[in-house]
């Protein structure tokens, strides 16, 4: 029964909490090994705006989960947008689906993932994903264990996250329309440095950290440190 998981969730964190506290990272990895994920990592909302990464179980997750805010694209966002999972059995048949995020999770060795919404009631604050290195499918079971675990994560989210609360509401959207401070702090010393418009800086600042596979995060802070790019 769907209670059943939700505890069998809790009592999975619960021990893990012992050595590494209570956070969403914690939650995450605790659903990943629980599920066979080999990595897994989770994104929250501002605004209705798929912008904050805020756990990731090793690199692999972390790029992945930055890879969707810089190309707009992918398992996360399409499980926010529309309010329900997303899966893909084997990632080398979704190049159609996720065009631009597809290499880039193949080539961090990501095979099958499995995306859920983060909600609260009717409040949506995030999604996660959780992957795998072979196209091995969830099951049914692992599905329903797996939303015990969003509901789990959504309510840290909001602990660790309280002004998700005081987000203004709106309409759900597909691609990153917002992201932290600090890519808008390097598009706008790029904008200044180049003469460019604020979004030709930030469209310049994601195509660079795209073409050379490094987190949007980093990309900004590299220009914040050198006022230039790579």
């Amino acid at each position: 029964m769907d209670h059943d998981h939700h505890a069998a969730a809790w009592q999975r964190i619960s021990t893990a909490v012992f050595t590494d506290g209570l956070t969403l990272t914690t939650a995450c990895r605790a659903c990943a090994d629980d599920l066979h994920a080999d990595f897994a990592g989770a994104t929250l909302v501002v605004a209705g705006e798929l912008r904050l990464l805020a756990a990731a179980t090793d690199e692999r997750a972390r790029a992945l989960e930055d890879a969707q805010l810089v190309t707009g694209e992918g398992p996360c966002t399409d499980a926010y947008t529309h309010r329900e999972p997303a899966e893909a059995a084997d990632l080398h048949h979704t190049a159609a689906r996720w065009p631009a995020y597809t290499p880039i999770a193949r080539e961090h060795g990501a095979r099958s993932v499995l995306a859920l919404p983060l909600t609260i009631g009717t409040l949506p604050v995030g999604a996660m994903d959780l992957y795998r290195s072979q196209p091995v499918p969830f099951t049914p079971d692992q599905k329903t264990r797996a939303a015990a675990y969003a509901r789990i994560l959504a309510l840290l989210a909001l602990d660790e996250h309280p002004h998700l609360l005081n987000a203004p509401s709106r309409p759900a959207q597909r691609g990153p329309q917002g992201y932290p401070p600090t890519v808008h702090m390097a598009a706008g010393v790029l904008a200044e440095k180049y003469d460019l418009t604020p979004d030709d800086a930030l469209a310049r600042l994601r195509a660079h950290s795209f073409h050379h596979n490094q987190p949007l995060l980093h990309t900004a802070q590299h220009v914040l440190n050198h006022h230039r790019l790579g």
